[in-house]
């Protein structure tokens, strides 16, 4: 049985964290895993869009704390392993944002900890109702300072660093209210809704979606005015592009733009 499982159809992967029984815990194997995946998809041009989800009663509970305690026997006391590990988690988060395809978060149960970081490093997410977030580790004497930075840049700053330093939950209607997901669906619909989303998105012209991603995070970084003439320079490239005028010219002749998907 796999570890990270990866299904394809139309145009859509489907990567499913697969250790239910540690709460698909975030461990070196299930970083190594995302990170592998994340690589194949970067230069996969048949894949328009990509899911995350997880098996069991949970997304995500964070990283591995059996794992980590075993690191910290090392003669330093853990240093370099716990450095190696906050590096491997970070790369691994930071190339969600640097791949081409949209990648929603298919989210129930919990996301805790740096598993509330990956629903955050995500460009889309969709909760069942009754999804509990948290950034908690403060309850057990570790600040959540990596998952911050994700959770940060994502709902407002009063709310993420009253979760950074109280431990608490928030349920899937708070977090959707903050910014933190797209949608809260019933849970037998879940899957469903996420999927119909994943489709939208990947009915779209890729090349367009992989130039406006890129530019939509370039743009954060940058004042107003640096970012209106960055991204004007993405619209001119983007109006070059041969389909982009194909799907210009077939919606004013109303009718089905014939796009290269390939």
């Amino acid at each position: 049985m796999a570890l990270l499982e990866r299904t394809d159809a139309d145009g859509i992967a489907h990567l499913n964290l697969n250790a239910p029984e540690k709460l698909n815990a975030l461990s070196e194997a299930m970083l190594d895993a995302l990170q592998g995946h994340f690589d194949a998809l970067q230069g996969d041009r048949s894949v328009r869009a990509v899911i995350i989800s997880g098996s069991g009663k949970a997304f995500c509970a964070g990283h591995d704390l059996k794992e980590m305690t075993a690191g910290r026997q090392a003669e330093d006391g853990g240093k370099a392993y716990f450095k190696h590990l906050f590096d491997k988690c970070a790369r691994m988060m930071a190339s969600i944002p640097k791949m081409p395809q949209p990648v929603i978060a298919q989210v129930h149960g919990i996301a805790t900890a740096a598993g509330c970081q990956l629903v955050a490093s995500c460009d889309l997410a969709v909760a069942g109702q009754g999804t509990q977030f948290g950034v908690n580790g403060v309850n057990i004497g570790l600040f959540c300072s990596t998952p911050m930075v994700a959770l940060s840049r994502n709902i407002p700053r009063k709310q993420a660093f009253e979760m950074l330093t109280t431990g608490q939950f928030i349920d899937a209607d708070r977090a959707m209210s903050l910014g933190l997901v797209n949608r809260v669906v019933a849970p037998d619909e879940l899957a469903a809704e996420t999927r119909a989303l994943a489709d939208t998105v990947a009915g779209k012209l890729a090349v367009a979606v992989k130039i406006g991603k890129e530019a939509f995070y370039n743009q954060l970084q940058m004042p107003v005015e640096a970012a209106y003439a960055y991204a004007g320079d993405v619209m001119v490239t983007n109006m070059l592009h041969r389909d982009t005028e194909e799907g210009i010219s077939a919606f004013l002749e109303k009718r089905p733009p014939d796009w290269d998907q390939s």
